[in-house]
């Protein structure tokens, strides 16, 4: 393979790999982490995952975090430069303030160059408005555009 996408995992994929019950999302989370595991995509995620999913159950946590210790290779860091693109997504109301966490997902990914922030959040990351909004406020500030993609969408494309 010529390039290996960069993906940044957020939290919502971490728990949708052990949803209570089966379910498409559920499916597609593991053929991701499958795909992972085979080396197809170069993982990362953020201080910012490991604080939410710190915040479920403690067997369900435990869990988590070994799935995140296992399959993220890398931990992107968050500075200034994150924060900043954070704000202008808030300040043009691409993402309201009250999720300022799913805009600091995005900006952090973009800051660290990767390609995709792969979610199932549909209310505030992986949306139209969402996309087209980061996509503008990006290249304005002089970043690139990144995917915001679920693993559905992920595992789809790959098998063309």
């Amino acid at each position: 393979m010529w390039y290996i996408p960069k993906l940044y995992l957020e939290t919502t994929v971490f728990n949708f790999y052990y949803a209570e019950k089966d379910s498409k999302k559920k499916e597609d989370t593991h053929k991701l982490f499958d795909a992972i595991k085979k080396g197809k995509y170069e993982v990362y995620t953020s201080w910012f995952v490991q604080n939410e999913i710190a915040r479920d159950t403690p067997e369900k946590y435990k869990k988590m975090q070994e799935l995140l210790e296992k399959y993220a290779q890398k931990t992107v860091s968050f500075n200034k430069e994150a924060s900043t693109l954070a704000e202008i997504y808030i300040k043009n109301q691409i993402i309201p303030l009250k999720y300022r966490t799913d805009a600091l997902h995005i900006a952090t990914a973009t800051v660290n160059n990767l390609d995709f922030v792969i979610s199932f959040n549909f209310g505030h990351i992986v949306k139209p408005k969402t996309m087209i909004g980061t996509g503008f406020a990006n290249l304005h500030d002089g970043y690139r555009q990144i995917g915001l993609s679920t693993p559905t969408e992920v595992i789809e494309y790959d098998c063309y």
